[in-house]
């Protein structure tokens, strides 16, 4: 019994160590042509090996699209990408069915597929679209699969939606239903470059040869990661980082004072993303068993889409990362 667990351990470790040189060459090879925005890279790949989806959020200008472009160039999946505006169509994401007739006159309905059949999808601008059509992702995001005409058509594997989305107090955008927040494993914050990159942007978009992606893993290789990332061993202490704060994240006597500022908060699927993700960010740094400094570093983009204040928690200009960071001081 325990010599099958030593040999179970050491082929999850040899695993891991080449997934490992897979992934931090797939981290370096976004990071050749994303400058400056290390953070956001970092997260956006530990959503992809954790089987999720991502919303990066930030102005117009940050390489937020380039940024989903380049991981479907170095990760090698089938990309595409949907510009959301507010005609949109369900349809127009996932597809339709046309009547045709053949040549013998007879008449039947062929399934159009639309461009929600890729691997990597990118929902630019998502909230532009009416709540609708935002919704028309809602089943494709969390069940791999989608209902047209009655008729269930499965997605390829694996199937991930990188959305890009500007702040809400631009005009001209709807705010995305709760039910579609809680679909994204995280939203990833995607600030202004610091000047030292910025400068490095100017000389490497300006010139005559600008920087090109290139291929650092195949679809296989990201679906073995994904399996690994599953794999990987989680000890007491991190389990009870995550379960601790998630549920002082909710509005309840566990959240103590702060609990009273919360008008709702992450439900379980929060605490999986998280179980999921602290995984993946220690896989991503050469580790085979995550830490507590995993779940601090990851409370933000996993909780921040979640939870809601009550209006007078924000009259008294009280703030979601103001909440999260007291959260994640507790966790020590």
């Amino acid at each position: 019994m325990a010599e099958g667990l030593e040999k179970l351990e050491d082929m999850i470790v040899r695993a891991a160590e080449t997934t490992a040189t897979h992934v931090q060459a797939a981290k370096a090879a976004i990071g050749a042509v994303i400058f400056g925005q290390d953070k956001v890279v970092e997260q956006a790949l530990i959503t992809v090996l954790s089987g999720g989806h991502g919303l990066l959020v930030g102005v117009p200008g940050l390489a937020k699209t380039k940024l989903v472009e380049t991981m479907g160039v170095v990760l090698g999946l089938d990309a595409r990408r949907i510009q959301f505006t507010p005609d949109l169509m369900p349809s127009d994401i996932l597809g339709a069915e046309v009547l045709e007739e053949s040549a013998g006159g007879k008449r039947g309905f062929r399934f159009i597929s639309g461009p929600v059949f890729a691997q990597l999808l990118m929902a630019d601008e998502i909230n532009r679209a009416s709540p609708r059509t935002q919704s028309a992702l809602l089943q494709a995001m969390q069940e791999q699969h989608v209902t047209v005409a009655g008729t269930r058509h499965d997605l390829p594997r694996p199937f991930h939606v990188l959305a890009t989305q500007n702040p809400l107090e631009q005009e001209g955008t709807y705010p995305l239903p709760e039910a579609q927040l809680d679909r994204f494993l995280m939203e990833i914050d995607v600030d202004y470059p610091d000047k030292d990159a910025e400068r490095r942007i100017l000389f490497d978009t300006t010139g005559a040869d600008e920087t090109k992606a290139k291929a650092a893993m195949t679809a296989e290789d990201l679906m073995a990661a994904q399996r690994l990332v599953r794999r990987l061993p989680v000890g007491e202490s991190v389990i009870e980082a995550i379960l601790s704060l998630v549920r002082s994240a909710r509005p309840g006597p566990e959240g103590g004072q702060i609990g009273k500022l919360i008008a709702w908060g992450p439900s379980p699927r929060a605490s999986q993303a998280l179980m999921l993700a602290v995984r993946a960010r220690a896989l991503l740094e050469g580790r085979y068993a995550p830490s507590v400094d995993d779940v601090v570093a990851l409370a933000e983009p996993v909780l921040q889409h979640r939870m809601a204040l009550t209006f007078a928690a924000r009259a008294e200009g009280e703030t979601i990362a103001g909440i999260v960071g007291r959260l994640k001081a507790r966790l020590g």
